[in-house]
């Protein structure tokens, strides 16, 4: 389960970024942050007006409370009183007024399908509604569909004419092996299409099939159960940190030892941690051990760990309680999610890359992937933005990489540079934009990538399509 970050998602200057399409924030007041709220919470004061009851809640009740000062807002068949909430949102009253009074389980699922709302709301709670919402819709642009997996014998012949094949599976069983085998009637399945858990006596497989999951989970010496939450969650078990920079450390996590994760290019997943009781959870981006080492990655790569660059600030509530983590200690590790395709490297002949700060995570496995994967590509250029040259992750790794590939150039930009600094100043613009992005040929196939802190890549996303370039061409990383 999942929990509404601390200040704003991501958190001020975080450079993490999740899928493209983002949502307006707003500054919060003073002591309004998410360790007040969670201090709000635990004072013991009434937050639903009810005294501590419980009702059943009918559709014309929650009508009637429709203002700022009395919001209801129903998600998934249980009502909330919100009005306490409202200063404390990072995405401001507005949006949640957008749910006022009604079901706001559509909404919700497309803005932040992965908060724990009901860790976060339980003192909110009014009670449940008398009558059962309508089911939300399928929202495909953002994610798949759910289906469970029926075993081969029950697959009706009419899943062959209606819509994506369905998966089946079979088991076989002898004294000492459980072995389950998933028909998915296609062609070459990619690894990281396929996660597989086995923890205790439950197996979870998922399976990714165009825009559509297909989900198998069995209590292993009981029926078969399918489990239709949203993000699915393992422990992993913190191997190693190390320095990247004076403030960003390269943490190192292992999978269990019956899981198969493997990350796609340009997803990201979710780190959960319990702080002050409460589960706090924030999105980062899957990079590499190194820069360099992955070039020669193997045909099978090793999915046992997965490592992530990660910025701690200070002053933060999620990052120094990770910072503060023993050698041994475990960190839940989401699902993969996002929307950054593959396909979009297909024919590609220009990759550009515009990453500040942090913001160079996803820019890491695209690298590597790129490079590797891509005859078509004649050049791979990065516009890496920083404020000191002490900020700059991996610097030596890239100019390495630079000189290794010809193919790939490395350009850094700084806004607080020192007196002896020789190369790019400032802040991203036209000028800057316009002189590095040059296609090697006049109609060669192009893809920019972009991400950084919000300001940054929405900036830098309106100068590219002031540049010309159009919608296809750009992926945008932003919360």
């Amino acid at each position: 389960m999942l929990n509404i970050p601390s200040q704003s998602f991501p958190a001020p200057r975080s450079q993490q970024r999740a899928a493209s399409g983002g949502r307006s924030k707003v500054p919060l007041k003073q002591g309004r942050s998410l360790m007040d709220w969670i201090r709000l919470t635990k004072s013991g004061k009434d937050l639903t007006g009810l005294k501590g009851r419980l009702i059943e809640v009918t559709e014309e009740e929650l009508k009637k409370h429709n203002k700022k000062d009395d919001c209801w807002i129903c998600i998934r068949g249980f009502v909330y009183n919100v009005s306490p909430y409202m200063e404390y949102h990072p995405g401001g009253e507005d949006e949640l007024m957008k749910a006022a009074g009604s079901d706001g389980t559509d909404l919700f699922d497309q803005v932040h399908r992965w908060v724990n709302y009901e860790s976060m709301l339980k003192e909110c709670l009014v009670g449940r509604m008398a009558v059962k919402p309508a089911v939300p819709k399928d929202y495909h642009e953002e994610k798949k569909v759910l289906n469970g997996m029926l075993p081969k014998s029950q697959v009706p012949n009419a899943l062959a004419k209606e819509g994506p094949v369905s998966p089946s599976y079979d088991w076989f069983q002898t004294d000492s092996l459980v072995t389950i085998v998933i028909y998915t009637k296609q062609k070459d399945v990619n690894l990281d299409s396929v996660r597989v858990d086995h923890q205790y006596d439950s197996f979870r497989a998922e399976t990714i099939i165009k825009d559509y999951s297909y989900l198998i989970h069995i209590e292993l010496s009981h029926a078969i159960q399918e489990d239709f939450s949203g993000l699915y969650y393992r422990k992993c078990q913190l191997i190693s940190k190390e320095d990247a920079t004076h403030d960003t450390k390269l943490f190192c996590l292992m999978l269990p030892p019956s899981t198969h994760l493997q990350v796609p290019v340009g997803q990201h997943v979710y780190l959960k941690l319990t702080i002050a009781g409460t589960e706090i959870v924030k999105p980062y981006t899957p990079v590499s051990a190194s820069l360099l080492s992955e070039f020669k990655e193997p045909v099978i790569p090793n999915n046992k760990y997965i490592y992530f660059l990660i910025k701690i600030y200070p002053a933060g509530l999620f990052t120094p309680e990770l910072d503060h983590l023993q050698i041994g200690d475990f960190v839940s590790v989401s699902n993969p999610e996002g929307n950054f395709k593959i396909s979009q490297f297909q024919e590609l002949e220009d990759l550009f890359l515009l990453a500040a700060g942090t913001g160079f995570t996803p820019m890491v496995k695209i690298l590597n992937y790129a490079l590797t994967n891509i005859s078509s590509l004649r050049k791979v250029k990065l516009m890496f933005f920083n404020k000191t040259e002490d900020d700059i992750i991996w610097r030596s790794q890239l100019e390495k990489l630079a000189f290794k590939d010809k193919r790939f150039d490395v350009e850094f930009v700084l806004s607080k540079p020192t007196s002896e600094w020789n190369g790019k100043k400032g802040h991203i613009s036209l000028d800057l934009l316009s002189e590095f992005l040059k296609r090697s040929l006049d109609k060669s196939k192009v893809l920019i990538c972009i991400c950084g802190p919000m300001p940054f890549t929405e900036q830098g996303m309106r100068m590219l399509h002031d540049l010309n370039f159009s919608k296809d061409e750009i992926h945008g990383f932003t919360a």
